[in-house]
């Protein structure tokens, strides 16, 4: 077993590539076990406290308790095939005073489970700091844009106006509920407690008899000194659904950034050319094709949405299969798989800020976009205007709107053919000149109507209205 590691062999992307380096301390080893000594520290103090163990011992293993010698104890590991043990008497040897008193009463997942909950704790603190400054960017994204009249796409095919920062909004609406949920689990996180090898205390039952402290008293003790509540039952292990759903809240987060991600790379290209991630002045596109100007970063965020997306799976498959009080078969993929979340995660929440910091807008094309485009959405309003003049007049003059829809299809189905072949959109003119139509409306007022670009309806105000929710919501 190396101890050495460089780019002469495997490393995961999340040692160096994605990711950030504060969320890669979170996940070090060094800081894993430093939690261990922490834990192994309180232990001791609550025993201490109970009078099994003497205050000499306690200051021992509190003097060496960052010491931490990953090296000695891989070697150890070497030779008696048990991670935690090694570490156990790695740090004994450092303590001539204390070592014999570590671990007293403990099982392994005593020391792992709450490690791993006092990590998956920081990580979502670091996560939620991370979409707080997401969401403050967006807000103000929003609030520039909503007024900013653009073609709505449904179906990938043009349909009604809409404003960018309308857009954006749904964008900020979905992510205020990823951070309420985030909020929620991570305010939910529990650790395993003190409980010994099946979750019962057996040990420390025993280990306690005449004392005047109980097992539960002896727990709280340790977990007050973590910062964390514990489950009030467990296995050996805390209850594996608490990692699902983590990895849940991560996904839907995930699949939030993903969808604004995919939108970017489609108003990207040709299809509207309206919206741009940064791109460097010595940016390289493509190796071969120098004009290229690809979406890389939202390429990017969406490939690592769609890895958080697949892992809750592996996590339900590590709850619904513990078998029993404990099998040992989620082991070897959680240390895999919280890490990687919690690392994509960060990295797709770092991308999705520098796009939105530097997001760029051609308002020039929206506007040819709505003019080519917003004609056809605007036939809805000479279709509502013309009804509504109808109602007005008597009964045998009222307009009829199922004959108005039919006359409005056909001449916007062969003013499409026209744009199509790369002419220009002739449908204002068809209809200010169709007889069925200026018998209720001016040819002027026609043309006034088929303008589309303030037919946004309410939505600036509604854009601005939830820019606000989420300046205060990212401010609790």
């Amino acid at each position: 077993m190396t101890e050495h590691f460089d780019h002469t062999t495997f490393l995961s992307p999340f040692t160096w590539r994605y990711g950030s380096d504060e969320m890669r301390h979170i996940w070090s080893e060094v800081h894993r076990r430093r939690l261990f000594r922490r834990i192994w520290v309180a232990l001791a103090e609550a025993q201490q406290a109970a009078g099994l163990v003497t205050v000499e011992q306690v200051a021992d293993l509190r003097a060496h308790q960052d010491e931490v010698d990953i090296a000695r104890s891989h070697e150890i590991e070497r030779e008696i095939r048990h991670d935690l043990m090694a570490e156990i008497r790695a740090f004994a040897e450092q303590c001539p005073v204390g070592g014999g008193i570590i671990h007293l009463g403990a099982t392994s997942m005593d020391l792992k489970d709450n490690t791993d909950a006092v990590r998956i704790r920081e990580s979502l603190d670091l996560t939620l700091d991370r979409l707080d400054a997401l969401l403050e960017t967006l807000a103000g994204q929003i609030e520039r844009w909503a007024g900013v009249a653009c073609m709505g796409f449904t179906h990938l095919q043009p349909a009604e106006p809409t404003t960018v920062g309308y857009r954006l909004a749904q964008y900020g609406q979905d992510l205020l509920m990823d951070l309420q949920e985030l909020r929620r689990v991570r305010d939910g996180i529990r650790g395993k407690g003190i409980k010994g090898a099946t979750g019962t205390s057996a040990s420390f039952v025993q280990l306690l008899a005449g004392t005047e402290t109980t097992p539960a008293e002896l727990e709280t003790r340790v977990m007050e000194a973590l910062g964390l509540e514990s489950f009030d039952v467990t296995t050996q292990v805390y209850p594996r659904k608490q990692d699902w759903l983590v990895l849940n809240a991560l996904a839907g987060l995930g699949g939030t950034l993903y969808k604004f991600a995919f939108d970017l790379r489609v108003l990207q290209s040709p299809l509207a050319h309206e919206w741009f991630e940064p791109f460097g002045a010595k940016q390289v596109g493509s190796s071969a094709m120098p004009f290229k100007r690809n979406p890389i970063v939202a390429e990017n965020i969406d490939s690592l949405a769609r890895f958080v997306a697949s892992l809750p799976r592996i996590a339900w498959g590590n709850m619904a299969d513990n078998l029993l009080e404990r099998t040992m078969d989620d082991s070897a993929n959680r240390r895999e798989v919280l890490p990687a979340a919690f690392l994509a995660t960060d990295e797709i929440l770092r991308r999705a800020g520098r796009v939105l910091r530097g997001l760029e807008i051609d308002e020039g094309a929206l506007a040819r976009n709505l003019e080519k485009y917003g004609v056809f959405a605007a036939t809805e309003r000479v279709l509502m205007e013309a009804v509504k003049v109808g109602t007005l007049r008597q009964a045998q003059n009222r307009a009829d709107r199922q004959a108005l829809h039919e006359v409005i299809r056909r001449h916007s189905l062969a003013a499409w053919e026209a744009v199509a072949d790369g002419e220009p959109n002739p449908l204002a003119e068809r209809l200010a000149s169709d007889t069925a139509i200026t018998a209720l409306l001016g040819p002027n007022q026609v043309r006034e109507l088929l303008d589309a670009g303030d037919y946004v309806g309410d939505a600036p105000a509604r854009a601005r209205a939830l820019a606000k929710r989420i300046r205060e919501a990212a401010a609790d």
